[in-house]
């Protein structure tokens, strides 16, 4: 006998509130009294003043029934209306649903402007209709995970398999005394729900057409796009997808230097020529900010002067330290072009959730956005997101998925899938609050930390370069860059410290500083152990105000060298490997890498220089893993490699850093 399907989600409780914006108090209570015995929970409001009151303090809110015009304030004869006051609401909170509840019946009078999600007549009295198709709305746009619900039901009917994956179910390990443990640690319901494309009703991630289909189509509405694709191998291939889509061989793309190692590899698949930009560095903490909107506006124009066939202008926001782009500006200018604009959201997916971030790549007008999902919200590792907003998409949508399938497993685990589609649920559903809550964690440990005599958390000021200092960045102040200079130790000491004393993992340093992710999982004691044990670690430093090590007190630069030859055919040769101190004036084949900070100081066709063998040493040096070295060994291009593609016409010159 199966199992009886799960609850849909209309059976579950009311996860959210109305919000009924009314001017007359009697009217007001009337209508919020018909709600509320229909089983809604409301919050009533007179002015608008009090309905921003109310939309800032309530994350629950998700519906808002409202006349068309509400006074501004209380005694006051000024008044906001119509699509001003729409736009008013969107603007604090984006993923509620307005609902026009009025008296003015002729709607070829007034224009809603596109911004509202239904209407009801005030005169009608009919509460049912508006119970009904305002919970109707808030179930079919936000509150459901089509695909969790289905993978959930499947796998609960314990249906015989006679297909992969190989484990049927966890049949093959449950019993077993060579793999019993895995199945015991991990629990039987991970090994029922991994399923595979053999099941139809479960969608095909690769042609999807029913659940996977509509848990897309939620997401796309939930962050603000026009598509989105569910990507299983991480904002690595997501970037890797959108490069090769938009790019053909010998077409040109801007990107800044300090972009995720997945969009050089891009380049390196798409044969493009790449025009890299040069981030601003705050060279006392070691930190790579934004790239200077003048560099950016001056890029564009210079490689359109000279011929090259600059398709896409690819930035990453925000950054690794949470320094957020006046990104509205840069899309204009990009857009002023003819040029398209793909921005790496992979620290910043929720930015569409809370006014403090706003505003997202797709609110900006981008075209293309990649987000790692598992990263700042609540997916599974490796779960991810592309974004499109590009109006001539459907053009090459054909080409896009040839793309996307080139890159994707075949295999994708349907439990990440599932994640997916309950992080956009969560997001949808309770973002703003759990955002406001880490907001307010987040102050309150910056406060704390403060407080403490030789730990300082760096605000704006002290963590963007002079060159950036006009324009227009932010801080995201769930990412927090603690100064450990004035500690007596350098950041290694107290990294090694949290995580053995105190097992307190942080998510990375540089040479003076450590940072913190304060994520929508942080609580309340989390916070507080971090701040403990700092302060501890203050105590125990006694008198001490400077580290020991000259490698805290160093200054980082990132010296950028010309790429001589098109990063794809470099990064083809065979090469030969030799010493890095000897690789002076030599050509690399690949990408190296430092972690931390995780920018290649070197890419494929670029010229090694003193100053980047420097670099690398004192990365090594001080411990960092460093990817493309391998024991102390460079790859290079040979003599005869160099005089082959100087003959075939791969050279780029050195005009390729801006």
């Amino acid at each position: 006998m199966s199992a009886q399907p799960c609850p849909c989600p209309s059976d579950r409780p009311l996860a959210y509130r109305v919000l009924v914006m009314t001017p007359g108090s009697r009217e007001l209570k009337d209508e919020m009294r018909e709600l509320r015995s229909r089983g809604f929970k409301t919050v009533g409001v007179s002015t608008w003043e009090d309905a921003e009151t109310e939309l800032r303090r309530d994350g629950g809110i998700h519906a808002v029934l409202t006349e068309w015009r509400l006074p501004l304030a209380r005694k006051s004869a000024a008044t906001v209306e119509g699509v001003d006051l729409f736009k008013r609401i969107l603007a604090l909170r984006f993923e509620v649903n307005i609902f026009l509840f009025t008296a003015e019946r002729d709607c070829t009078l007034f224009s809603a402007g596109g911004y509202t999600n239904g209407y009801f007549f005030k005169p009608d009295r009919d509460y049912d209709d508006i119970a009904k198709k305002v919970r109707a709305e808030i179930i079919s746009s936000k509150d459901r995970a089509p695909f969790f619900d289905k993978l959930r039901e499947y796998a609960l009917q314990a249906r015989d398999a006679w297909h992969t994956p190989g484990h049927s179910g966890g049949d093959s390990v449950k019993s077993s005394l060579a793999a019993g443990e895995f199945y015991r640690f991990f629990g039987p319901r991970v090994f029922q729900s991994d399923l595979s494309v053999s099941v139809p009703e479960l969608d095909s991630l690769l042609d999807p057409k029913g659940v996977i289909k509509e848990a897309q189509d939620l997401a796309a509405r939930a962050f603000g796009a026009r598509f989105t694709y569910f990507s299983t191998n991480g904002t690595s291939t997501a970037n890797k997808v959108l490069i090769q889509t938009l790019l053909k061989p010998g077409e040109a793309i801007l990107l800044d230097r300090n972009c995720h190692k997945s969009v050089h590899y891009g380049v390196v698949i798409a044969g493009a020529e790449p025009v890299y930009l040069k981030p601003s560095i705050n060279n006392k903490y070691g930190i790579f900010g934004p790239v200077p909107k003048a560099s950016i506006i001056k890029a564009m124009d210079q490689a359109l002067a000279a011929g090259k066939k600059l398709k896409a202008v690819m930035l990453t926001n925000c950054t690794y330290d949470g320094l957020v782009y006046d990104i509205e500006a840069v899309v204009g200018e990009a857009h002023a072009r003819g040029i398209k604009v793909i921005v790496d959201e992979a620290w910043y997916g929720y930015a569409g959730f809370h006014p403090a971030f706003y505003p997202s790549a797709m609110a900006a007008g981008a075209d293309y956005a990649t987000q790692s999902t598992h990263k700042t919200m609540s997916a599974f590792s490796q779960a991810s997101m592309i974004h499109v907003q590009d109006p001539d998409f459907e053009r090459i949508e054909g080409f896009f998925r040839e793309n996307f399938n080139m890159h994707s497993s075949t295999s994708p685990q349907y439990p990440m899938i599932a994640s997916l589609d309950v992080a956009r649920r969560q997001m949808a559903m309770e973002g703003y609050g759990m955002l406001q809550r880490i907001l307010d964690l987040s102050d309150s440990l910056r406060r704390s930390i403060n407080s403490l005599e030789k730990f300082r958390v760096l605000g704006l000021e002290d963590l963007i370069a002079d060159e950036v200092r006009g324009d227009n960045l932010r801080l995201d102040r769930t990412k927090l860059t603690i100064d450990v200079s004035g500690s007596g130790c350098d950041s290694r000491e107290i990294e090694h410290i949290l995580l053995n004393k105190h097992n307190i993992q942080i998510e990375k340093s540089t040479f003076n500083t450590l940072t913190v992710l304060i994520t929508i999982g942080a609580t309340t004691s989390k916070l507080n152990r971090l701040f403990i044990a700092l302060e501890n670690i203050e105590r125990l430093s006694g008198s001490r105000r400077e580290a020991d090590s000259a490698r805290a007190r160093r200054e980082f630069r990132l010296e950028l060298s010309p790429i001589k030859y098109r990063p794809r055919f470099a990064f083809y040769c065979d090469g030969e490997k030799i010493p890095l101190r000897e690789a002076e004036g030599r050509i690399a084949t690949a990408m190296v890498v430092p972690y931390p900070p995780g920018i290649p100081l070197l890419v494929p066709g670029q010229v090694v220089t003193r100053a980047i063998i420097d670099e690398l040493v004192a990365y090594r040096d001080y411990g960092v893993e460093i990817h493309g070295l391998h024991d102390g060994l460079l790859n290079v291009i040979t003599a005869d490699e160099e005089r082959e593609l100087q003959r075939q016409g791969h050279e780029m010159g050195n005009n390729c850093f801006v």
